[in-house]
């Protein structure tokens, strides 16, 4: 039986790697393609009919019928059109063909996916290009090839398009870093990033009695049941069989695929878990975490249960994050992010700290609608997710560090002496020096950097763009600064200390969720809050932050605009979809119940007055909570349909989005409260949808 053999006999059986690659192309063809893969060299079409041949064979060995070109649209998850692999043959029957053509480039219908104004609908043509850098993979049947996604004029539609160029420009600036400290024999850094993914496990036949969780991904209603995450007894606890089945399950089809996953557990909230990969590149990373979230999905339906991938599909208790574990490395394996035990290596891993501190500080608006969602934005501040205001963690001893060379006094760690860079050494900085910061926003772990605001649905593509560019630009200023000194180590650590003293301000490594630091950051440190999706999303059309991304490259700046435009456009119809669900389950499912246990109760104290028994005043006051909560709910459902009938003539797509802030979802709460009360009066058998206990603890 398949699932009893070694991890090691089917890790990647389903992918085209490296491996299948070697075996199944010639040293001529093979080596060409590495030449595209690890430096952008141009692909031949020669090569590329080579290569599709090979991976036609091997895909149809291993029972595929059908190819796509695998894209990631502006929608937040990837699309696919599937071609068959036959051609016809003289003889009157087919061939399993493939060609290079094919492979390279292709012309799905692109009229449908978001654009945000950079086409019309009536212009249907998109192209998709293959990206060599990921691997082709089988899922099902379809063999299915990576590819960036643009439109007819270039620009990009996709998240794979800026990412690529931002990985691009980030390892163009670090190369010209690593020249100037000796290190010629580097020609690549790349960015690496290990997602981990939280998400809740359902019970199907649940799920599908509740229309707020099929139509939104979330409950829009429910009250508290008596035990939520309270005792804590969920994290880390012995995994329920029916859970481990569907993490065994879940495990064996990603290994299949090539996807690195590591580590599984229970997570704080009841049916809240957490599966973490092994880190990879960035562009890969993204491909993979794609790639999971749709087999997290696709695995739990085989086991009758649901996967939620929403970052807050219950309220008051934990949401679900991704936390974007990232880093900095080398071709010749060296972390750039860790700390050496020589001068100029702690002066260089100094260099590229102080210039990660510095992008984070000068773009934390970027990074802050990295991940604006209007499901992130319900999670961002509560329950165990950082706040919305951008902070770095670094720990007492980076901290320490630091504070010595912008003040010039002896650091006080193993060797008590005054530092300048480059002459003395600085004491070897351990990797676990200090603990870990869970409520931080951006988090210095050791070797790596962990960004903990992405939301558990978002791709990770678009918080790694605005990490990479951002550091890239300060890289870049810091090169033109150190190519031109007349003595570089003098000016490496004015450069250093400069910087430090600059930025500071965004490095703190106390308590995230106390209110006294949201009010220090903004007040006293003239920080950034942008609580929700709409504030976040204005920034993106700041000179600063488009000057950036448009000088690196990374977007075009109709790029930009059509993002802004996509982002509050999605916004906007997300709430409005909630808004409808909570008014229809409200009118056909809640005030019904409600109005049903009042007539039972009014009914059950007719029939005792008529009997000469007299109505308690329990009953009475039952009876009056109903009929108040009944006016209170159809009053506040009334109020919301109001709100959603003005919605369209709002405005332009800027203020039908602060309206949703400002209007619809204060609309929304005002509904919930009484609805939730009357939850918690009604009998259990005429509450209309399994409650939060039911869901919570019903796996």
């Amino acid at each position: 039986m398949e699932s009893k053999r070694n991890v090691p006999d089917y890790f990647g059986s389903m992918v085209f790697d490296d491996q299948v690659m070697r075996a199944r192309l010639s040293p001529e063809i093979y080596h060409s393609l590495k030449q595209t893969i690890r430096k952008g060299a141009m692909l031949d079409l020669s090569v590329a009919n080579a290569v599709a041949s090979a991976m036609c064979a091997w895909a149809v060995e291993n029972g595929a019928t059908h190819f796509t070109h695998w894209f990631q649209p502006l929608t937040g998850i990837t699309a696919e059109k599937h071609d068959s692999f036959i051609n016809p043959a003289p003889d009157g029957r087919v061939i399993m063909e493939f060609s290079g053509k094919e492979l390279i480039r292709g012309e799905p219908d692109a009229s449908s996916f978001p654009s945000g104004g950079l086409r019309a609908t009536f212009e249907a043509r998109g192209y998709t290009a293959w990206d060599p850098t990921s691997f082709a993979f089988i899922k099902g049947k379809t063999l299915c090839i990576p590819t960036a996604f643009c439109s007819y004029g270039g620009e990009a539609l996709d998240k794979k398009t800026p990412l690529l160029r931002s990985m691009e420009v980030l390892n163009r600036q670090a190369l010209r870093i690593l020249k100037l400290f000796g290190h010629l024999d580097v020609t690549r850094v790349t960015t690496s990033v290990g997602p981990e993914q939280e998400y809740f496990l359902v019970d199907r036949e649940m799920y599908l009695k509740r229309k707020d969780l099929i139509y939104t991904g979330r409950t829009l209603f429910g009250a508290k049941p008596p035990k939520g995450q309270e005792l804590e007894d969920h994290y880390f606890g012995s995994i329920k069989p029916r859970v481990q089945a569907y993490m065994d399950d879940l495990n064996e089809e990603l290994w299949k695929l090539g996807v690195l996953a590591k580590t599984e557990h229970n997570e704080v909230a009841p049916a809240q878990h957490e599966l973490a990969p092994i880190y990879s590149s960035t562009n890969v990373a993204t491909d993979h975490n794609q790639l999971t979230m749709e087999i997290m999905k696709k695995v739990a339906r085989k086991h009758g249960l649901v996967c939620l991938l929403h970052e807050k599909p219950f309220a008051g208790v934990n949401g679900s994050g991704k936390h974007n574990n990232w880093s900095m490395a080398t071709d010749t394996g060296v972390n750039l992010l860790s700390p050496g035990e020589t001068p100029y290596e702690n002066a260089q891993f100094l260099l590229f700290l102080v210039a990660v501190i510095k992008a984070v500080d000068e773009y934390q608006s970027l990074l802050r609608l990295s991940v604006a969602t209007a499901g992130n934005d319900h999670r961002l501040g509560a329950n165990e997710a950082p706040p919305a205001v951008i902070s770095i963690f670094l720990g007492d001893e980076l901290s320490a560090v630091l504070e010595a060379i912008e003040t010039g006094s002896p650091y006080a760690g193993a060797q008590k002496q005054k530092m300048v860079l480059g002459v003395d050494a600085l004491p070897r900085i351990t990797r676990d020096a200090t603990d870990r910061n869970r409520t931080s926003p951006f988090a210095f772990t050791g070797n790596k950097f962990e960004f903990r605001m992405v939301g558990s649905s978002n791709s990770i593509a678009c918080a790694n763009i605005m990490l990479n560019a951002a550091v890239a630009e300060e890289l870049r200023q810091f090169a033109d600064t150190l190519e031109s000194a007349e003595d570089f180590d003098k000016t490496l650590h004015t450069l250093i200390k400069e910087t430090i003293t600059a930025h500071k301000r965004i490095i703190f490594n106390g308590n995230g969720y106390d209110e006294s630091w949201i009010e220090e950051a903004v007040e006293k440190r003239g920080l950034e809050n942008l609580p929700t999706t709409p504030d976040a999303m204005a920034r993106l059309l700041d000179k600063k932050n488009m000057d950036m991304l448009v000088s690196q490259g990374v977007f075009r700046e109709s790029e930009l605009r059509s993002r802004y435009e996509i982002q509050l456009e999605n916004y906007t119809r997300t709430v409005k979809i909630e808004a409808l669900t909570m008014v229809d389950m409200v009118c056909r499912e809640i005030l019904p119940a409600v109005e049903k246990s009042a007539a039972h109760l009014a009914a059950a104290a007719a029939d005792k007055k008529s009997a000469g028994i007299s109505v308690s005043g329990y009953e009475t006051r039952l009876g009056e909570k109903l009929s108040a909560l009944m006016d209170e709910i159809d009053s506040a459902a009334e109020g919301l349909e109001g709100a959603i009938e003005k919605l369209d003539s709002a405005g332009d797509v800027t203020a039908q989005a602060c309206f949703i802030r400002d209007g619809i979802l204060p609309a929304m709460e005002k509904l919930r409260t009484p609805c939730d009360a009357a939850e918690t009066i009604v009998p259990k058998e005429d509450w209309p949808f399994p409650t939060y206990g039911d869901l919570l603890f019903g796996v």
